[in-house]
């Protein structure tokens, strides 16, 4: 089949506020082919600078834009979404933004070779790579921003308890910005309002850039939490100071990788940064495969991939295909706190089985289904152009 458009979709809250919330805007990549059928990728990035790298002017041969490259191509087999990842990223060479712009793109080309196939995307990723086919379930944790203050945490922890969640994670907000005494009583907040049962995860939103010892002594601090990691304590880049910090074996272990942008930022984390937990974002690194090779490398050294998901269950579809098949990877980071845009993109979102545990849609492509009627309020009408040519025009869902 041939791939006959390949369309983004700018959506967005009518307010935007500075909240560490990426579920206020968000750009969906849909592609279509000859033979009728559609697929659906999302991008954890800058709509606007995402949606130039699809339709920039050619500078020369190496800044070509994602539609050109894609544009009339066949799509029949797994081997071609590796081939035109390869010719996308070649051509693009010198377009910085291009591994978070075509994560949306090599999505929408899984979620097409599945529904083309009639399989689910874990499974032929499976197949192609000659590993375990079968899928696991996942214990979800919740995802959220800390409240404003430890009592304001404290109460959305007590609610996320009862709506039936064993485990969340809370992060970003006012933690590193007010003193080691209220980052400990924003912890402290939530596990008392989740339980002593549940499982906790702290994430410190890259506030202690590379400074390395106080991440150290907040570790150490918020180990009577007894939380599963602190997360991103330091700057995505700052791998030295997170190998000095993982030196010091803190007692409670740390997890970084969400900034990752290309395989290799993530190798870095891993091998040289010695993180516990290596976090990937498909709608960042470039989509589902380079999230695929960094989940075998967590496997080759002994750690524990999980999935960053933060936007919407399209996102959250695309992720679990990377790593459902290893039952050692038990946890999903599940989008818990979003906005009314995020809740309606797709039809049928990820539900919570009685048993508290997640599993991955059994049917073609990613599994799920865009609801364009949901949407269409949200969509921001976007066209550039260059002199007296319209280089892009947002087109109709």
């Amino acid at each position: 089949m041939k791939i006959v458009a390949i369309d983004p979709f700018y959506l967005r809250m009518p307010e935007i506020t500075t909240a560490a919330d990426g579920t206020q805007d968000t750009l969906l990549i849909r592609i279509r082919t000859d033979a009728g059928l559609e697929g659906w990728g999302e991008c954890d990035a800058s709509p606007l600078v995402s949606i130039a790298v699809y339709c920039c002017l050619m500078s020369h041969g190496n800044i070509i834009n994602i539609r050109e490259s894609l544009l009339d191509e066949t799509l029949d087999k797994p081997a071609d979404v590796l081939r035109l990842s390869e010719k996308v990223l070649r051509n693009a060479l010198d377009i910085q933004h291009i591994q978070h712009a075509y994560s949306g793109a090599e999505i929408a080309l899984w979620d097409l070779i599945g529904k083309k196939l009639e399989k689910p995307v874990y499974q032929i990723l499976a197949e192609i790579t000659e590993t375990q086919s079968n899928p696991y379930p996942k214990l979800p944790y919740a995802s959220v921003l800390f409240g404003d203050t430890p009592e304001s945490t404290y109460q959305i922890a007590v609610k996320l308890r009862e709506q039936g969640f064993r485990a969340a994670k809370f992060g970003w907000g006012p933690m590193g910005k007010h003193g080691e005494e209220n980052d400990i009583a924003l912890v402290r907040a939530a596990r008392e309002g989740m339980g002593t049962e549940a499982q906790i995860m702290i994430d410190a939103g890259v506030v202690w850039g590379s400074d390395y010892e106080t991440a150290y002594n907040r570790a150490n601090a918020f180990a009577e939490f007894s939380p599963i990691w602190l997360e991103e304590p330091l700057a995505p880049d700052a791998i030295s100071a997170y190998k000095a910090l993982t030196d010091k074996n803190p007692r409670v272990p740390i997890a970084a990788g969400e900034g990752s942008s290309t395989y290799r930022m993530a190798e870095d984390i891993i091998v040289n940064g010695g993180v516990n937990f290596i976090q990937i974002d498909t709608g960042r690194i470039g989509g589902i495969m380079p999230s695929f090779q960094v989940r075998k490398l967590a496997e080759q050294h002994g750690i524990q991939y999980v999935n960053h998901t933060f936007k919407s269950h399209l996102s959250l579809a695309a992720a679990l295909h990377v790593f459902a098949t290893n039952p050692n990877f038990n946890l999903l980071e599940y989008p818990a706190a979003n906005s009314e845009l995020s809740q309606c993109i797709v039809k049928q979102p990820f539900q919570i089985d009685p048993d508290g545990l997640v599993r991955v849609k059994e049917r073609p492509g990613l599994g799920v289904d865009v609801g364009t009627d949901a949407i269409r309020p949200f969509l921001a009408p976007v066209k550039i152009d260059v002199g007296s040519n319209t280089v892009f025009q947002q087109t109709s869902l």
